[in-house]
């Protein structure tokens, strides 16, 4: 996959390598399995071949990033409540709901800034963040700041490792699945939490 991917950007104009790689970091947010991480660094490695440069490649990213992002929370932010409070969105239950809001006020806008350094909750991040009502402009803000340095670090481990691209995306899928492991098993605590407490109170 790696090869394909490679292969397929390298032999792009400079022009269409910007262009494919705004497209993968816009799309990753809104459609999770898109490899943009990967992607990215690819575009760092080209970066240290001078097919492109290196502050084009991280406002574009960034940019697609964001963009992807205030998608996913436009969307959010436009959802009538009260359909879900009606059950008539069975994957958001009304207790989730409730719950991510909490989890909102507490942890307050530092969520959104973290949100690129989770894989695999970014477009959850962004969707019940617009879904909770926060500020707008906040969440731009500190969306893009994410972006910015996340993309700056893998841009960053392009150029460092050039033709060995291979070694990146195992760091990077390890990473990943670490992050992916650790929040499977929090919001599974909290699921055994929740009914644990539900049967206590029917008891």
């Amino acid at each position: 996959m790696i090869e394909n991917i490679l292969s397929f950007i390298t032999a792009l104009s400079p022009f269409w390598i910007y262009i494919a790689l705004f497209f993968f970091a816009y799309i990753e947010n809104v459609f999770p399995p898109s490899p943009s991480d990967l992607v990215v660094v690819i575009g760092g490695s080209l970066i240290a071949a001078n097919s492109i440069h290196f502050i084009p490649t991280l406002l574009i990213t960034t940019i697609g990033s964001v963009l992807g992002f205030m998608t996913l929370f436009w969307v959010g932010s436009k959802l009538d409540r009260k359909v879900i409070s009606k059950g008539k969105l069975k994957f958001i239950p009304t207790e989730g709901l409730d719950k991510v809001e909490l989890w909102f006020n507490r942890y307050g806008y530092f969520i959104i800034f973290a949100n690129r350094f989770l894989p695999g909750t970014r477009s959850v991040v962004s969707f019940f963040a617009g879904l909770s009502e926060l500020n707008a402009k906040k969440t731009t803000i500190l969306a893009t700041g994410s972006a910015f340095i996340w993309n700056a670090i893998i841009i960053y481990l392009g150029i460092v490792f050039g033709n060995n691209i291979k070694v990146v995306d195992k760091y990077l899928s390890t990473y990943s699945n670490i992050v992916i492991g650790a929040t499977i098993v929090i919001i599974l605590f909290f699921i055994i939490k929740y009914f644990i407490k539900k049967s206590r109170v029917k008891n």
